[in-house]
């Protein structure tokens, strides 16, 4: 099996194209793993987290919706850092239905 460093000494020789299928097959490779977002039964009851956090993604999905920008947000909660909300956006955009069935739990709730 190659290495990490023979790897990277191969990178420069591939075409765009053989690139983006590298990049292709990382993705489904890491299949559903988003950094900085946490779904564990004992925290916020298994809703999709940001690490270090308890504030869920729909939470910030639904706040974004109804007009908050991200200055807004990052003020209002001073544990955020810009990268959380990249890393929330992501994870929204991926799995738009989980968290629309999220947003419509809590607000009955």
């Amino acid at each position: 099996m190659a290495s990490l460093s023979d790897f990277e000494k191969l990178l420069p020789a591939l075409s765009r194209g053989e690139k983006a299928q590298i990049l292709k097959w990382m993705v489904r490779d890491l299949d559903d793993d988003f950094p900085g977002i946490d779904s564990r039964p004992d925290v916020c009851g298994g809703d999709p987290c940001i690490v270090r956090t308890r504030i869920p993604v729909w939470l910030l999905d639904q706040a974004r919706r109804l007009g908050a920008s991200e200055q807004a947000l990052l003020a209002a909660y001073p544990s955020l850092r810009a990268e959380d909300l990249v890393n929330a956006w992501a994870y929204a955009r991926s799995h738009a239905e989980e968290i629309a069935s999220q947003i419509r739990e809590n607000e009955t709730a």
